[in-house]
């Protein structure tokens, strides 16, 4: 078993142990463990879906993370049907991305989302 040490902002932290509480995992690290199995489970059934795909992805950020949003974008408008953009709060935004075509093409441009650390939340629905 290897130890991985990070670093959290307080909000984070207060966030986990809600969660950790609402749960009941045992410790911060149960929790992160459980965090990491479920992102492994998405990966591997998202990896098997092959072929043309319809899906929704959504991307929220804080507003200053615009640029990064049209640069991912703008490498994927061939399998961009709809794109809406949506201020919600406290400078927040709400991208919906209504996306068909190859689902390698779907699944890169969701990791070029979740790899941005400008992104808060990125979610992507399968049909």
């Amino acid at each position: 078993m290897g130890i991985v040490s990070i670093s959290l902002n307080d909000n984070i932290l207060k966030e986990m142990d809600q969660l950790q509480k609402e749960f009941g995992f045992t410790g911060r690290s149960e929790l992160i463990r459980a965090g990491i199995r479920m992102l492994l489970t998405d990966k591997m059934e998202k990896e098997k879906q092959t072929g043309d795909i319809g899906c929704v992805l959504t991307v929220t950020h804080e507003e200053d993370g615009e640029t990064s949003v049209t640069e991912i974008k703008h490498r994927f408008e061939d399998i961009i049907q709809t794109h809406l953009h949506c201020k919600v709060r406290n400078n927040k935004c709400l991208e919906l991305f209504v996306l068909n075509g190859k689902a390698s093409k779907v699944h890169e441009m969701t990791q070029k989302f979740q790899a941005s650390d400008e992104m808060e939340h990125v979610k992507l629905i399968t049909a």
